[in-house]
């Protein structure tokens, strides 16, 4: 069976590469309503000849599109969701200006999305398209269900329980088809990813006029810069634990004893022990206050809020079990796989809890997010290689035909 399904996608693959052009001409960054429900409509029209049903969910935030639910009912009560996204970090303006397009270089595919995450929309697109011609038992029997976020790059929450609302019947698990990694026969599979916290820190201090009245003044930009030093000793590399100061703002006028900053950080880390240590060491933050005005002593006030949080995806017995899934294919296929826990998030940290999931199941590629080339290299655009679909969608279909068969549904 896997010869034969092996021939009939390298057959296809001409096809396969196809639609992901079409795809990556369609520019699909988040805000960019109108490419990314474009994208949903091509998606759709492609998965229709498999013959899956489509439905389109409005994202909560109206400046993001529309969700995709692509459905296949089975002979068996049970339930497999494959998960790929429509958007993309790219804005329109910016693939012009670096002159950001669809571009084959030898084995290498340039282009927005291709990796992250077009390619893994049209893995899933080639195995069901394997399944349905070398293994009709097992296409038949499962229902399969195909979630696209239209806002992953903003880890929209509401796709999560989209995504646990449509599989909570009976799920086999949650397949998810970001970038993974290969070198010859070896292929990473993610079964763990950070979790992430964003902070808003706010200082108030008390403003005065820098010439005359400088003492009276609690200067909020330094307050800052004693709070910004304060975030940066939580970093513990030996926990991996991370902590970013990304954005500072404060003052008005060179003249004036500022009375405001803001900054925003992130925190990252793998494990949930770590994150609430982390979480909680921030708010104590809140509580300190280096700065105050000379004349009389007024403080400045630190203020950490907590703006959005998602808790690490972090190892799990049932994600161990659709590892060793996976184990057992790459074996049948003479091919090997290794253990991945990558620091950025995907979906898969919306659901793992409920669902058994597991990642990094689409095509090998690199740059993701990076739409800059250079001439001397230190620079490179997003790619993926063409040459990494064909073993990939073979690795992933016979974990599912692995995963099929031990539920005894066939």
């Amino acid at each position: 069976m896997y010869e034969q399904m092996h021939d009939f996608l390298e057959r296809n693959l001409p096809a396969y590469l196809d639609l992901l052009r079409q795809m990556v001409n369609i520019n699909s960054f988040t805000t960019n309503v109108a490419g990314v429900n474009a994208l949903g409509n091509l998606t759709a029209e492609a998965f229709a000849e498999l013959g899956f049903r489509a439905e389109r969910i409005q994202s909560v935030n109206p400046k993001y599109g529309r969700h995709l639910v692509l459905t296949r009912p089975g002979a068996s009560d049970a339930k497999l969701g494959l998960v790929s996204h429509l958007d993309t970090v790219f804005p329109p303006e910016e693939e012009i200006r670096n002159n950001f397009a669809w571009r084959v270089e030898g084995d290498r595919i340039y282009g927005p999305g291709t990796v992250d995450i077009k390619g893994g929309t049209v893995m899933i697109y080639m195995i069901l398209a394997g399944l349905k011609e070398h293994a009709p038992a097992v296409f038949d029997a499962v229902n399969w269900t195909v979630l696209l976020n239209a806002s992953e790059e903003t880890l929209s929450v509401d796709f999560g329980d989209l995504c646990l609302q449509r599989l909570s019947d009976h799920p086999l698990g949650c397949l998810v088809f970001e970038g993974g990694g290969r070198s010859e026969n070896d292929f990473s599979i993610v079964v763990a990813r950070k979790g992430m916290a964003i902070y808003r820190i706010k200082v108030e201090g008390r403003a005065a006029h820098a010439g005359s009245s400088h003492e009276q003044g609690a200067n909020a930009v330094v307050q800052m810069s004693h709070t910004i030093q304060r975030i940066h000793e939580l970093t513990d590399y030996e926990r991996q634990l991370t902590f970013n100061v990304g954005t500072v703002r404060g003052g008005t006028v060179v003249n004036r004893v500022p009375h405001h900053a803001e900054a925003l950080v992130e925190m990252r880390t793998f494990s949930l022990d770590v994150f609430r240590d982390g979480v909680a060491a921030m708010l104590a933050l809140g509580n300190e206050s280096h700065v105050t005005s000379a004349s009389d002593g007024y403080p400045c006030r630190v203020d950490v809020e907590i703006i959005r949080q998602t808790e690490p995806w972090a190892p799990n017995p049932r994600t161990d079990y659709l590892f060793a899934v996976w184990q057992t294919a790459a074996r049948t296929l003479g091919a090997n796989v290794l253990r991945e826990e990558r620091g950025g998030l995907s979906d898969g940290n919306l659901v793992w809890k409920e669902i058994p999931t597991i990642d990094g199941l689409g095509p090998s590629g690199g740059n993701a997010h990076c739409s800059e080339a250079s001439s001397d290299g230190s620079k490179g655009q997003e790619f993926v290689t063409a040459s990494s679909f064909v073993p990939k969608a073979m690795l992933n279909s016979a974990a599912i035909v692995e995963l099929v068969h031990r539920a005894e549904i066939v």
